[in-house]
């Protein structure tokens, strides 16, 4: 990979693992769900009028945009919203991997390896190590919605590998369209007019940031160059990048909220990013070393 396009590809993990906290400064004015339903607005608008339709089914752009809008990131947003701390949900949120690797083994007939395998015991060790937590950044609520969430994301990866679909971006844009108005509704379904009230008294400069970051940087502009980078090199070389993201996210957490990075944390981080590590690239990495192996035996 170039170095640009490698600074580039690490300066996205960045913008998605600081992402987090950004959230977390808009959920100080605005509801969570109210925020989501915002954010996917402008991410449909006014894109979708210059952007033509996908060529792919109509359940799959509707069931996606509801997934990934309410599924995914309303309840991410409740979560922090719920006491978890950015950091931790940026970590937590990575588990989607390992639940997309249970769903896919269910409805693609994929087999699940020994190395995925391996990947979720030491992931899951890391989740243990989250529940030791006891400086205040931790909810059991709150994980439990963060959890949910990454559920919500394995099921909007499947739906997104059934639609086939190559025009990720156009993808993007016009299933957002489908989730802004059951956010609205189920926000005054929970709350009534309290959090459209609260919209109109108490939004503020960080609110309105924390809008624009997660609809122009951290989605469109992100998935967009993510997915030309994806055209343009193997998945192999741009996708172990992601395990960037919640190294980001803590130290997002850490910057703007002064978020501590107990010893609990710190094997937290390394356990899950190790287990995503071996579980998603451990067959890889063993098959590379036994070429190069061969290759230097070759050669002598």
């Amino acid at each position: 990979m170039k170095i640009g396009h490698l600074l580039l590809a690490i300066s996205i993990t960045a913008i998605w693992g600081v992402n987090f906290s950004v959230i977390k400064l808009g959920l100080i004015a605005v509801d969570p769900l109210i925020l989501a339903g915002i954010r996917f607005t402008l991410c449909a608008l006014p894109a979708i009028l210059f952007i033509p339709k996908p060529d792919v089914q109509w359940r799959y752009i509707v069931g996606y945009g509801l997934v990934f809008g309410i599924g995914l990131w309303g309840v991410v947003n409740m979560g922090i919203k719920a006491g978890l701390s950015a950091g931790i949900a940026s970590l937590v949120l990575q588990f989607s991997a390992f639940f997309t690797i249970v769903l896919g083994s269910w409805i693609f007939k994929e087999a699940i390896s020994r190395y995925q395998l391996a990947g979720i015991g030491i992931a899951c060790c890391g989740l243990l190590s989250i529940l030791s937590i006891a400086d205040g950044t931790v909810t059991t609520t709150g994980l439990c919605l963060a959890l949910l969430g990454a559920v919500a994301w394995s099921v909007a990866n499947v739906i997104s590998k059934k639609a086939k679909t190559t025009q990720v971006f156009a993808f993007l844009v016009w299933s957002s369209a489908f989730s802004p108005i059951p956010l609205f509704a189920l926000d005054y379904a929970v709350n009534g007019s309290t959090g459209y009230s609260a919209l109109a008294n108490q939004l503020d400069y960080r609110a309105v940031l924390s809008i624009l970051f997660q609809v122009y940087p951290n989605t469109l502009f992100g998935y967009w160059v993510w997915n030309s980078l994806l055209k343009r090199y193997p998945v192999s070389t741009v996708a172990p990048l992601s395990l960037l993201v919640p190294v980001f996210g803590l130290l997002g957490s850490v910057l703007i909220f002064d978020e501590r990075l107990s010893l609990n944390k710190l094997i937290a981080v390394v356990l899950i990013v190790a287990g995503l590590g071996v579980g998603l690239y451990g067959q890889r990495a063993l098959t590379a070393l036994k070429r190069s192996v061969r290759v230097g035996d070759v050669s002598r």
